[in-house]
């Protein structure tokens, strides 16, 4: 029986692939029969570690990830690690932040409980509309690390570069455009990532670091929030969120097969200029943030009113498209358009889109 699906917008968790929903349900009662679900097995079991290790080689190869990086996956998601990332990597007690959104701005408050933490940059007065140039981030040489968050979910905005920072590591938090397009990873002292946006479902963190950045940490650290220490027991000091690791697996295994990151760029900006096209050319509609700085996977937006943008948002569902009502903090409207949303969803929500103008303006 086919199942009737909506066109799913959400920020995250966000929709999968359908094929890797399919080969999940197919995998579901008997995984390679194993005659047990995954969901079921033990972490430590040979059908299990099979698994687990294809998943990292997958993820190193589907992200070219050099040598001299370890991948570990973490409990608690993205912030989880706004929290570990200080506890670990603060030599000598001072940082630098870049605030380009909420998120980023939870990381610094989170690092301002273990040292010093200067901000780099900070995007509130302008409603976080705007990412830094190079030259209007302050950075300091001395700083343990540089973080940034390279793409702002809530207000629609992502970097287009890597800043230079002389030589101090970058930890950059990529939860919402992590898979989205080639990476160099060898710019970077850490990467991490929560999964439920583009790397599968929710109740998983991904961190990619550089082997030299690790260092001691201090006795009282609790031992599931020491990265050394996750590295040496493979993730698995304790057990790890094995299904959601399995999941990513199947995610990586999808992009994979549609030729890697290279191709899941050329899809994602053919997806985003339909939207944006029709965005810039429409007086009915307006985006929140500035051209220069537009993300790829979420494209916020609004009416001219609050009960227009509910209209909308209410309208949207009738016609089989869900979760387009913008972050409650900000309001308005968002389309989050991650790896798994096909071109064909961008088109009807734009169809839609110029039938609502049409009706309201």
């Amino acid at each position: 029986m086919e199942t009737k699906r909506v066109l799913n917008f959400s920020a995250g968790p966000s929709m999968l692939p359908v094929e890797v929903l399919e080969k999940a349900r197919e995998q579901m009662l008997n995984y390679g029969n194993s005659g047990m679900s995954v969901m079921e097995m033990s972490h430590r079991s040979s059908s299990y570690l099979a698994i687990f290790d294809n998943t990292k080689a997958l993820l190193k190869k589907v992200m070219n990830i050099p040598e001299g990086y370890e991948i570990v996956f973490i409990q608690g998601g993205a912030t989880q690690q706004f929290s570990m990332i200080p506890m670990n990597y603060l030599k000598n007690g001072k940082s630098d932040y870049a605030v380009t959104g909420a998120f980023s701005k939870k990381a610094m408050q989170e690092a301002k409980k273990f040292g010093d933490v200067r901000i780099a940059f900070d995007g509130a007065s302008n409603q976080y509309k705007d990412i830094p140039s190079q030259e209007e981030l302050q950075l300091d040489n001395t700083a343990s690390y540089v973080h940034y968050c390279a793409n702002n979910t809530i207000y629609g905005t992502e970097w287009k570069y890597v800043p230079e920072t002389n030589g101090v590591p970058i930890i950059c938090d990529m939860s919402s455009n992590i898979l989205s397009k080639p990476v160099d990873v060898s710019k970077y002292g850490m990467i991490y990532a929560g999964a439920q946006k583009n790397m599968g479902i929710a109740g998983l963190g991904v961190a990619i670091i550089k082997k030299e950045l690790l260092q001691p940490v201090p006795e009282r650290t609790p031992v599931l929030l020491d990265y050394t220490l996750q590295i040496e027991n493979d993730s698995m000091y304790n057990t790890p969120p094995a299904y959601a690791i399995y999941v990513l697996g199947l995610v990586l295994e999808w992009i994979d097969g549609l030729g890697g990151l290279e191709a899941m760029e050329v899809k994602n900006k053919e997806k985003a200029a339909i939207l944006y096209d029709y965005l810039d050319s429409s007086d009915f509609y307006k985006t929140h943030s500035n051209k220069e700085n537009r993300s790829l996977m979420n494209v916020t937006f609004v009416t001219a009113s609050k009960e227009l943008d509910d209209l909308f948002v209410k309208e949207s569902i009738k016609q089989g498209m869900t979760n387009l009502k913008g972050h409650r903090s900000v309001g308005g409207i968002r389309a989050s358009i991650y790896n798994a949303m096909p071109k064909a969803g961008v088109e009807q929500l734009v169809a839609f889109m110029k039938e609502f103008e049409e009706r309201n303006k």
